[in-house]
């Protein structure tokens, strides 16, 4: 029987018992464990119950072994020499970063090949743990640091993930607070055509927030899902929160839809979140004429903007709930320290940029970022010539 079948057939609870048989029957596996990136991205957590106690703890992300394989998304092996070896391998689903499969094996069985094979375990893992979450709580409680409020729990039933990768683009997603916010608006759709991306500012803490997001959110996939464009997804979006709140809950939102062959844009920024693009050495904020928020008015009329993106191009998106600018500050000030926070982590990959974004911006003076913030960064990688010129072929 293949591990895939085999995990298939496991109850959603015991996905790890079962994969615990199939390796220490294929490889003479001693234990093992996985670890789960908890929701604020900062540590390594294990599903109860564990294998192998001492070697499985908790541990902050980026520190130790299993941290390592993680950051890099490459299998590590570690030891050999003594009386075990231990697999640290990354579980990963479409960029989403999962956690890390522990696999304790015997020296001799400590090889590259063994090494290989088990990465590709580790993933098959990673997309039934995707599917198992939707029918058990196990997975989502090992997730916690500590207690999630109702309203983040509201958020992270709705909200996509942190991650999605293609060909042609890396797309990865920080917010925080991550345990008790839960106004983010974020969502995204690949199709062969386009990638779909929205984002939106925070609308404060507490379940009034989470309420107007989830309503948002919501309007905006029937409408995709309906085939409507950008104009209608918008449209319908304002008509639903302006229908439930009459103008007093407006939500500030940026729609795009990318040409995954060309890297045409298209836009309809509703007073939206701040949008930069880093290229070479130059990184500016992107100017977009701004309309009405979602929500504010009835019946408000969108139009679509159009830009472009050229390989190598880095997007970043800055979307919190600013309130009044400060006194002698205001907006010039938070763009500047943006500017200066993407200058300084232009090295940092992808997966890494909007958490270290963060952080760079919660180091500025006080006042500048507030508490509530989502911090999304794309890279774009675009389709070579030969690519596009056969996807052209296919068309006609």
């Amino acid at each position: 029987m293949t591990v895939e079948r085999a995990l298939r057939g496991a109850p959603p609870h015991r996905l790890l018992d079962s994969l615990r048989v199939d390796l220490a029957r294929r490889f003479a596996a001693l234990s093992t464990d996985l670890l789960l990136v908890d929701y604020g991205l900062t540590s390594l957590r294990p599903v109860e119950p564990v294998q192998d106690p001492a070697g499985t703890r908790h541990g902050a992300v980026g520190s130790g072994p299993a941290g390592r394989a993680l950051s890099t998304q490459q299998p590590y092996l570690f030891g050999g020499d003594g009386p075990t070896a231990t697999a640290y391998l990354p579980v990963t689903v479409r960029g989403e970063r999962c956690g890390v499969l522990v696999v304790v094996l015997p020296p001799d069985r400590a090889t590259p090949a063994v090494t290989e094979e088990l990465a590709d375990i580790a993933e098959t893992l990673g997309h039934a743990l995707r599917i198992a979450d939707r029918h058990t709580d196990l997975y989502r409680r090992t997730r916690r640091a500590r207690a999630l409020s109702v309203p983040a729990e509201m958020q992270w039933g709705v909200l996509p993930g942190h991650a999605c990768t293609g060909a042609e683009f890396d797309l990865y997603a920080y917010w925080e607070p991550s345990y008790t916010s839960g106004g983010h608006v974020l969502d995204w759709c690949a199709t062969e055509e386009e990638l779909t991306l929205v984002v939106a500012n925070g609308t404060g803490p507490g379940a009034p927030s989470a309420l107007v997001s989830n309503l948002a959110l919501n309007a905006i996939r029937n409408a995709r899902r309906a085939g409507l464009d950008l104009v209608g997804q918008a449209s319908l979006t304002d008509q639903a929160l302006y229908g439930q709140h009459r103008g007093e809950r407006p939500l500030s939102a940026l729609l795009l839809s990318f040409a995954r062959a060309t890297g045409e844009v298209r836009v309809v920024d509703a007073g939206s979140p701040t949008v930069w693009r880093d290229r070479g050495a130059a990184t500016e904020r992107i100017e977009l004429e701004r309309q009405l928020p979602l929500g504010m008015f009835e019946d408000t009329v969108y139009a679509t903007q159009s830009l472009r993106v050229l390989p190598g191009d880095r997007l970043v998106f800055v979307a919190c709930d600013r309130g009044e600018p400060p006194p002698g500050g205001g907006d010039a000030a938070l763009d500047r320290a943006v500017r200066r926070a993407i200058e300084r982590t232009r090295g940092t990959s992808c997966a890494d940029t909007p958490r270290a974004l963060v952080r760079e911006l919660r180091e500025e003076p006080p006042g500048g970022l507030p508490d509530d913030v989502l911090v999304v960064c794309l890279d774009w990688h675009g389709r070579a010539p030969a690519e596009r010129r056969a996807v052209a072929d296919e068309e006609h």
